[in-house]
């Protein structure tokens, strides 16, 4: 884009709109009817809260737009690049809409205020208002650098016909009658809230600067200064006038009357200039921002058939201002001023309290990127802009606050669906980072205790992650109540080895993902295998959440023996659990035979250890309907009841619901029920002598038995684990 065309500043580009916008349809055709209804007071309170919620706003606009580079598409470039790009198209798409039937509500308020100033003109209203679009269209067509530089006129004829009011109603003006105004005299079915819904149009013109925001020259200093300077501004024009409209006008001369500002005018003939410059501009102001906003949602590619949108011809996205035509020739079709004004403000509320949360969470997680040179904002003032957002659409209207909420999270479902690559970063990673930094600190302060155990597991392969059994054990053995790292060893000369490490950290992450794991990566690199595994046992994680546990499958033992002796012994030097995993590698991916999970109880050494993960496997969906059975050896000498008895105890306190089978000590290699064992849980004999005694006797104790985990615990875990 040319520096040329992004030559606007604060006052043409963002001050001119947002107080046109403002200053429109809404104070001309509707402000006496809303103070006749809610008195002056109400009327001020009204001006006051909706000035309120726009205020709050600005702050966090005005924080945001000074935190990152703002290109086009205004409110949605803002929230998307800080709530992500499912909340930022969801927002863009309802702030898009509410934008384009603004042109229709513009549009019908100048048709109104035509027939009223030239009754006996032979034309139909529609026609009208469908010729105005048309023209409002062509302008915005040409290019937006003509339709501005035509604002300033606009602005001119504006401020004469207030000043016209301002002299003729001043004039009429009386303590009796603005006292007899002062409190509400709602008729019709009318009330507090729906004089607000009616209202508060009229102050969303807060985003026609930032709607250009890809059309400013400097939109980090343009938007907060000119949208502020707007605000006030404004203000204190709608105080003027509810003031005066009260003091020289009967309640009934109010109600009902679209036309007082012009009864009560110097020069009458003003004022129709001045609502007719009024609602032009809004409606101009509105079909030049809504298709910068589509054009920015279409540009991002988040759905492809919206591409079209995203050309830019001659400067200007001529494509979606098209598609804003036709969606504002629509709704003036289907509606009238009354109608439309609600539905516009549960959009632009939507809107506001969607950019308060994103400043709210951007301030909350104290981000460093997030820098702001605009100072005057709080993650206080933010959640107090969206929360006023969201009380107020409730209090306006349940059944359309719910509807539009539903809506907007229904596209949001969408977009999530689309599974976009957002190229940019978002708040969510650092709030997320905010919350686990929290946590952790939490957990430095609190003292371990067995209940609080969780599996924290460590799954280590001394080659590539290639076999899919291993990582799935991990996996069940974690239960999503845990935390899961595969782990790998690189051998070589760090300095040489960065290219590998980096390599099959990327290989690693593809295979989570391939298998839909919830696993993180960690590769290292040493010399060997020993300073690799004690570097992985002692600094692996931060805080409290550090392995407990260490997986590792017994094939790992055939490849070298040594290294297999040395891991164990490592980990349960570090005080780490053990699980070593000899699976069958003929069975399916994913899948569990069997019915039962058996134990073979030894004691409570290892045995609770079994019991609760033997538990965890059942949280599975497929290990869901096997029973965990335990297996108690028995001497003739044994008094096998009593037995009984302590085992049940045992699981009683455990809380593990399991079956009891005694069988003799010489059966103790017995299935409890034979051919139905899917698993079997064994207790892991300390490493001692020679590596391969050691893995011979391993491999005697699984020997004719299936999945097999054989556990060796830290001591760690009690039966209140």
């Amino acid at each position: 884009m040319d520096t040329a065309r992004k030559g606007f500043g604060t006052f043409g580009g963002v001050f001119t709109p947002c107080t046109l916008t403002i200053l429109g349809v809404i104070m001309f055709l509707r402000l006496g009817e809303i103070v006749g209804q809610s008195g002056f007071v109400g009327a001020l309170v009204i001006l006051l809260a909706a000035k309120a919620i726009t205020l709050l706003t600005t702050t966090s606009l005005a924080a945001i737009s000074t935190n990152t580079r703002i290109k086009g598409g205004g409110a949605y470039f803002m929230i998307s690049r800080s709530l992500g790009v499912e909340y930022g198209t969801s927002i863009g798409v309802f702030f898009f809409l509410a934008q384009a039937i603004s042109v229709a509500m513009y549009i019908i308020g100048f048709t109104e205020a035509f027939f009223q100033i030239f009754p006996a003109v032979p034309l139909s209203p529609l026609g009208v208002a469908s010729a105005v679009n048309a023209l409002c269209c062509i302008f915005v067509f040409i290019g937006a650098g003509w339709t501005i530089k035509f604002q300033y006129f606009i602005l001119a004829a504006l401020l004469l016909s207030l000043a016209s009011f301002f002299a003729g109603a001043g004039q009429t003006a009386s303590l009796q009658t603005l006292t007899a105004n002062a409190s509400a005299g709602y008729v019709g079915g009318e009330s507090f809230f729906s004089m607000f819904a009616l209202f508060f149009p009229a102050v969303t013109g807060i985003m026609a600067g930032a709607n250009m925001s890809g059309d400013l020259r400097d939109p980090a200093r343009a938007i907060p200064s000119g949208t502020f300077a707007a605000i006030g501004f404004t203000a204190v024009v709608y105080i003027l006038m509810i003031l005066l409209l009260a003091a020289a006008n009967p309640r009934p001369g109010l109600i009902g009357n679209i036309m007082v500002i012009r009864e009560n005018a110097l020069l009458p003939m003003l004022i129709p200039v001045g609502i007719f410059s009024a609602t032009l501009s809004s409606a101009l102001g509105s079909m030049m921002g809504a298709p910068r906003i589509l054009q920015s949602i279409a540009k991002d590619g988040v759905f492809p058939w919206l591409r079209p949108l995203a050309r830019i011809s001659g400067g200007e996205p001529r494509h979606a201002t098209v598609l804003t035509f036709l969606i504002a020739q629509g709704a003036i079709q289907a509606g009238n001023l009354d109608t439309i004004a609600p539905v516009i403000t549960m959009f632009f509320m939507i809107t506001y309290g969607t950019l308060n949360l994103a400043c709210f969470y951007e301030a909350y997680s104290r981000n460093p990127s997030f820098r702001p040179s605009f100072r005057l904002y709080g993650w206080g003032t933010a959640l107090a802009g969206c929360l006023s957002c969201l009380v107020v659409m409730f209090l306006i209207n349940i059944f359309w606050a719910l509807v539009s909420i539903c809506a907007m999270g229904l596209l949001y479902w969408a977009v999530s669906r689309a599974e976009i690559e957002a190229r940019w970063g978002d708040v969510s990673s650092g709030v997320a980072l905010e919350r686990v930094r929290s946590a952790l600190l939490a957990l430095e302060d609190e003292r371990y205790h067995p209940k609080n155990w969780r599996p924290l597991i460590l799954a280590l392969s001394t080659t590539s992650w290639t076999r899919t059994n291993l990582a799935q054990y991990a996996y069940w053995l974690a239960a999503g109540r845990g935390i899961l790292t595969l782990g790998q060893v690189l051998h070589g000369e760090i300095e040489s080895k960065m290219d590998v490490k980096a390599r099959s950290e990327r290989m690693l992450r593809k295979y989570i993902a391939e298998e839909e794991l919830e696993a993180f990566p960690v590769v290292v690199v040493e010399e060997g295998l020993e300073e690799g595994l004690k570097a992985l046992l002692q600094c692996h994680g931060i805080g409290g959440i550090r392995p407990n546990t260490l997986v590792i499958g017994l094939s790992e033992a055939t490849q070298s023996p040594q290294d297999f002796f040395m891991t164990i012994s490592q980990a349960l030097f570090f005080q780490k659990n053990v699980a070593c995993v000899r699976q069958n590698e003929g069975l399916a991916r994913w899948s569990a035979h069997g019915t039962d999970i058996t134990i073979h109880w030894e004691g409570v050494q290892d045995g609770v250890l079994m019991l609760l993960f033997a538990h965890l496997m059942k949280l599975n969906k497929e290990w869901r309907n096997h029973e965990i059975s335990v297996l108690c050896k028995a001497t003739p000498q044994t008094d096998r009841a009593n037995l009984h008895e302590k085992m049940q105890d045992i699981l009683e306190r455990a809380r593990v619901s399991a079956r009891v089978v005694i069988v003799d000590e010489s059966e103790s290699r017995a299935e409890p029920r034979p051919g139905r064992s899917g698993l079997t849980i064994l207790g892991m004999p300390r490493p001692a002598g020679k590596p391969s005694d050691y893995l011979r006797a391993l491999a005697e104790r699984v020997e004719g038995l299936g999945d097999t985990i054989l556990i060796a615990s830290a001591g760690h875990v009690t039966l209140d684990s």
